[in-house]
């Protein structure tokens, strides 16, 4: 009898650990289903989703496998380790499954991975797939982060709730490892949803967070009752108070504020700012922002000294692309056109292959004969970039790629050397018909100035592609080819030898606003001139692609288009106008520069922009004098005026008058926004913990203010333990008041208990001045309990929810009692011990 009385209690807590593995099953499981939408972008591939089944089930069975044994930490880890070596090569390393040697090397560098991979995730372009053994840190998070959140979810004590921990930190690696733009806005009717898979997940991961936790926390307190009521003869009962009413309501309150806040507020107060993610600070950013603008140096190249060396050769099988791409520059400050980086997905490295679109194939071989720095020669999109010679692992570790620029840097050792090569292979897009695209819209970036948007507005037909068509024909038809680094009547520089009859003209480099500005000035003056009309010449902006190019994308800019200039050499073209490189081999001389625009539909389309040069504007222009104003002598019968004195005092008021303009409040709107995003940060960091003791607050008031006079003194009782709770106190199991205080040690810890038990269990009334002599006693014994502990101490204690975890699940009923709580009276059974 005595060996059944003994397992039917073992077979209870057998039984009661069932439910609790099973929720901790489903809330592992969710958190693995929203992690694998988090981290989809950074594979996008099937063995992506092969690698999370596969490491999620071994995850199971080594936890399951531990649990059954009764397992410590370190057979768990053993059993990981194991699982590891077992799935590294066949799930993340598929590549070396090829021969035995082969998986020794597979197996090597997926040891190497969980050290080194994480750092190469953040520079290869997206999605990786199973490129390399970039599976390796999805691996890791995937078969560690399920093991220890289902292992701690199962737990039995505190730390349980370590688990939350692991099943974000897993949501965790797909956002901080991802894209660094976010999903699609999703339009519902007239409702715009920000990044909706970024704010799914997050919502997701909290609200499985919150309610695994309130489940956790009910099923303890379940459990706590069920033990209770083996050891006394009082029934537990489910039954629900107006206080757990209160806390339910308050707690549904909570998360739906944060639900409402996270899915409309923070996507449209950031919905302008950029994604900042790990890979934002990885790549070659600052090489990028340190080397000198290709087109700064654009009139250097075309020294006598440069001009006829061989920069690289383009060679291959089959037809070559037409145009080889030096650098894409997307932002001008006013002064120089610079490559940013920023535009797209900014410069990451290129995996082994990716999807270059639609186009006609190209492969092309590139060697480096002359040409040093970082801009490497690529040619349409890329797919795969295979680099040869000495230094072929430094070059593919250090090349970078813009799918969104088509560009490429290569940043090993300060960048390109002679005797540098690789194979590009990869499609070129369609030509795009610039008279079909449609201005997307004002775009961002700097204005031309005046001069400039009066000829646009002098000469524009319109506002779309066919317009900026026109007007970029006029503009090189009335400029002039000028690489001038030498005065009329000096010998004539190299570049000119393959220009018959052409005619020097001296122009000023530099692209800045200013030269810009004063070249379509000149331009106005020369169509203002009527002689203009007369000879038929209107050539007076004198300058090359450095300029013209420029002027181009200033131009669109006016017509609502955004642009870029482009810096390379062009292998094949049908303008016979246009610099080519002979038989592939590229020559400073040979450099070009071009302007793309965008169209609304995302298109970009080349516009070739160098200006003619067989009218020079020296054939009418120079030559001839400016027309002379003729004046008008005055006749001696005019008497003269004598103006009046000027009066200070109305100039004063004339001029008050012109400047008042109203209060300008333009600086007030970026002060706000930044104000509101740190406001919002802050509030994301802190706003969890000051939402914690606000609703410790209301708890207070709450309990202090309950209209019954005995109702009032539990709660003040409670607010006792739970003061104690959140210090660190240890709560006895089953206790009666007397030994939570005897417990806690405070100085009126024994008077409260005894109070409170009186008021509770007497027959006499209880009057608001006992109420309120029993709550100072209780603000005394909170503040004696923080003032214990030092001052993290006390703010760990501030924001602990060790309190709301006893008070979240439902507690017995007290319907049909005379008090309002009955948590300090002793089982009938134990008091008759106790007497005896």
């Amino acid at each position: 009898m005595s060996g059944s009385r003994e397992r039917a209690p073992r077979r209870r807590r057998e039984a009661s650990a069932a439910p609790r593995w099973v929720a901790a099953a489903v809330y592992t499981l969710a958190s693995v289903l929203l992690a694998a939408v988090a981290a989809w972008p950074i594979y996008a591939a099937a063995s992506f989703v092969i690698l999370v089944v596969a490491a999620s089930v071994a995850a199971a069975v080594v936890v399951a496998s531990v649990a059954w044994r009764r397992g410590s930490g370190w057979m768990l880890a053993a059993g990981l380790v194991a699982a590891f070596t077992l799935l590294a090569v066949p799930v993340a390393v598929p590549s070396r499954l090829t021969s035995p040697l082969d998986v020794l090397r597979g197996l090597g560098e997926s040891y190497a991975g969980i050290v080194v991979a994480w750092k190469d995730l953040v520079t290869v372009d997206l999605p990786v797939g199973a490129y390399r053994n970039l599976l390796i840190p999805a691996l890791v998070v995937f078969l560690v982060g399920t093991a220890l959140a289902l292992a701690l979810a199962g737990r039995s004590d505190r730390w349980a709730t370590a688990a939350v921990v692991a099943g974000l930190g897993m949501t965790g690696f797909g956002l901080f490892f991802g894209r660094t733009a976010t999903s699609a806005p999703l339009q519902i009717g007239p409702l715009v949803l920000t990044a909706p898979v970024e704010t799914a997940v997050g919502v997701g991961a909290l609200l499985s967070a919150v309610l695994w936790l309130a489940w956790r926390a009910h099923d303890e307190r379940a459990r706590a009752l069920r033990r209770a009521s083996d050891v006394s003869a009082v029934p537990a009962s489910p039954g629900r108070s107006r206080a757990d009413r209160r806390r339910t309501a308050l707690g549904v309150a909570m998360i739906a504020v944060a639900v409402v806040v996270t899915v409309a507020v923070v996507p449209w107060v950031a919905r302008g700012a950029d994604r900042e993610v790990l890979r934002s600070a990885a790549g070659p950013d600052r090489q990028i922002a340190e080397a000198v603008s290709p087109l700064a140096e654009y009139r250097a190249m075309f020294s006598d000294s440069r001009a006829d060396e061989v920069l690289f050769r383009v060679s291959g099988e089959g037809t070559l692309p037409d145009r080889i791409r030096l650098a894409t520059l997307d932002t001008y400050d006013g002064e120089i056109f610079r490559a940013s980086g920023d535009e797209g997905a900014g410069f990451v490295r290129l995996p082994s292959t990716r999807d270059a679109g639609a186009g006609r194939s190209l492969s092309a071989e590139v060697e480096i004969v002359d040409l040093e720095g970082i801009w490497m020669p690529t040619a349409g999109r890329l797919s795969s970039a295979t680099f040869e010679g000495d230094r072929r692992g430094a070059l593919a570790d250090r090349f970078y790629y813009s799918s969104a620029a088509e560009a490429g840097v290569q940043t090993a050792d300060g960048g390109l050397r002679a005797g540098d090569g690789y194979l590009l292979t990869g499609v070129e897009p369609a030509p795009v018909d610039l008279a079909t695209l449609t201005p997307p819209g004002a775009p961002q970036g700097v204005s031309g100035g005046d001069n400039l948007k009066r000829w646009v507005e002098e000469h524009a037909a319109g506002s779309d592609g066919a317009a900026l068509q026109g007007l970029v024909q006029l503009l090189r038809e009335r400029g002039y080819l000028s690489h001038s680094l030498a005065a009329p009547g000096a010998a004539a520089p190299a570049w000119t030898l393959d220009l018959p009859g052409y005619q020097l003209q001296p122009s000023a480099s530099g692209h800045s606003l200013a030269r810009i500005d004063r070249m379509f000035e000149r331009v106005l003056d020369r169509e203002d001139d009527p002689r203009a009309a007369a000879s038929g010449n209107f050539v007076a902006a004198v300058g090359d692609d450095e300029q013209f190019a420029v002027a181009t994308a200033l131009i669109a800019h006016e017509l609502g288009f955004p642009a870029r200039v482009v810096v390379g050499t062009r292998l094949t073209t049908t303008d016979a106008s246009l610099p080519v490189c002979d038989a592939g081999e590229c020559r400073p001389r040979d450099l070009s520069a071009w302007t793309e625009v965008q169209g609304a539909d995302g298109q970009w389309a080349a516009i070739d922009v160098t200006p003619q040069w067989e009218q020079s504007p020296s054939l009418e222009v120079t030559q001839q004098q400016d027309p002379e104003n003729v004046t008008d002598v005055r006749p001696d019968t005019v008497e003269e005026v004598v103006p009046p004195e000027p009066v200070q005092q109305d100039d004063a008021l004339d001029d008050d008058t012109r400047t008042d303009d109203g209060l300008d409040l333009a600086w007030l709107w970026p002060i706000l926004r930044v104000a509101g995003l740190s406001l919002l940060g802050v509030l994301v960091l802190f706003g969890p913990f000051l939402a914690i003791v606000i609703a410790k607050a209301v708890r207070r008031r709450g309990r202090r203010r309950d209209p019954d006079p005995r109702g009032a003194i539990a709660g003040g009782w409670d607010e006792y333990v739970d003061a104690g709770v959140d210090a660190g106190r240890s709560v006895p199991r089953a206790p009666t008041r007397r030994e939570v205080a005897e417990a806690f040690a405070t100085p009126s810890g024994i008077r409260l208990a005894a109070d409170a038990d009186r008021a509770v269990f007497a027959a006499d009334e209880v009057g608001a001045d006992e109420v309120a002599a029993f709550w100072r006693i209780v603000d005394d014994e909170r503040r004696a309990l923080t003032r214990q502990r030092g001052f993290w101490r006390r703010v760990r204690a501030a924001v602990s929810l060790r309190s709301f975890l006893r008070f979240l699940a439902p507690r017995p009923s007290r319907r049909g009692s005379p008090h309002r709580d009955e948590r300090g009276k002793r089982p009938a059974t134990a008091a008759g011990r106790d007497t005896t």
